[in-house]
């Protein structure tokens, strides 16, 4: 999983879990997506999108891992066939990075609709296929290594019986296609933007609780399966904050699984040297090009691209495969917009 029920907090209410967020090249723009309560959790508990949170895409376009641009989607209460109305707002500057700033209001539609906005930028959630494979064999033997410090152990395993453990499942999406006008302020004269998602509840208090914040793909499962402390404080945190939060912690859990395989002659330094690639937790991208992330480089991310081999093998410095791919998906992604799956 990718950020799949990744934490005790995010499994409270799984409309608040991101299981996945993607960056990637769109018939208009760059297209922005991340995915939420995902029916591995139960069809008889709520499903769709928090009528008491927010959804945001955070934007920083100068490479100090602090929000220059925000975009919230806030959703109402189902209606009695399911549909949900939202609206969507930008925050800007300062705003960007204030949870009680307001903005502007830039689009207003309904669950399963296509809602233009304007420059291009369109916007769409709704119930969608859940385009992400995981082999639970694989999964599993990675987060017991990087927790205990050994190599992944896969000797009762059998390839040729590998399965994907999310076939058939849905998730709700929210997909926001931003046109290139739009981005370019931001993106400066590199187009380099960096990506996060961030899901919060309101609170009693009249505050906000983040719950579930997701940028490279396949954090949690490294680092977090068998250590949910460490699950709920990635999540709670700020990106900015993170090197100096939890590098020390990834640096030695690397070090660890790179020790048993003996792939480096310093393993605490190609420990710290994976804490600096994935810390602060944001997705690279470039305004205009098409989206990968894969073993050559990470520049956004396709709703195909396999990321847990990727991921799995950087961190471990010894090739880790699934033994599915793509093709173990149940929905397949749609070629236009909104091009998550058709649930």
């Amino acid at each position: 999983m990718s950020h799949h029920l990744d934490s005790p907090v995010a499994r409270q209410d799984p409309r608040l879990d991101i299981t996945d967020l993607y960056v990637f090249r769109g018939e208009r723009g760059t297209v922005f997506v991340t995915n939420h309560s995902h029916s591995l959790a139960g069809e008889d508990i709520p499903r769709g999108l928090h009528p008491e949170g927010r959804y945001e895409f955070k934007i920083d376009g100068n490479g100090d891992a602090v929000e220059d641009v925000t975009y919230r989607f806030t959703f109402g209460e189902p209606d009695s066939e399911g549909m949900q109305a939202y609206e969507v707002r930008r925050l800007a500057g300062p705003e960007a990075r204030d949870p009680f700033a307001s903005g502007s209001v830039i689009a207003q539609g309904g669950t399963g609709q296509t809602v233009e906005i304007g420059g291009g930028s369109r916007a769409w959630a709704g119930k969608a296929g859940d385009p992400f494979w995981i082999e639970p064999d694989v999964l599993h033997a990675v987060g017991a290594a990087f927790e205990h410090g050994t190599k992944v152990d896969l000797s009762a395993w059998n390839p040729a019986e590998a399965k994907n453990l999310f076939a058939g499942h849905t998730v709700y999406s929210i997909v926001l296609e931003l046109g290139d006008e739009e981005l370019a302020p931001v993106a400066g004269t590199d187009n380099r933007i960096g990506v996060w998602g961030l899901a919060s509840l309101a609170t009693d208090a009249g505050g906000w609780r983040r719950v579930n914040r997701a940028g490279l793909p396949m954090i949690h499962p490294l680092f977090t399966q068998l250590d949910e402390h460490l699950g709920d404080h990635l999540n709670d945190g700020h990106p900015s904050e993170d090197r100096q939060a939890y590098g020390k912690t990834i640096a030695g859990k690397v070090a660890g699984v790179i020790r048993s395989y003996g792939t480096a002659e310093d393993p605490e330094a190609y420990g710290r040297t994976v804490a600096e690639r994935f810390l602060p937790n944001v997705l690279p991208y470039t305004v205009g090009t098409p989206a990968f992330f894969g073993f050559a480089a990470w520049n956004g991310r396709s709703l195909v691209d396999n990321a847990p081999d990727a991921m799995f093998s950087f961190a471990a410095n010894t090739p880790i495969a699934l033994g599915i791919t793509k093709d173990s998906i149940t929905f397949k992604p749609r070629s236009t917009f909104p091009y998550v799956p058709a649930a």
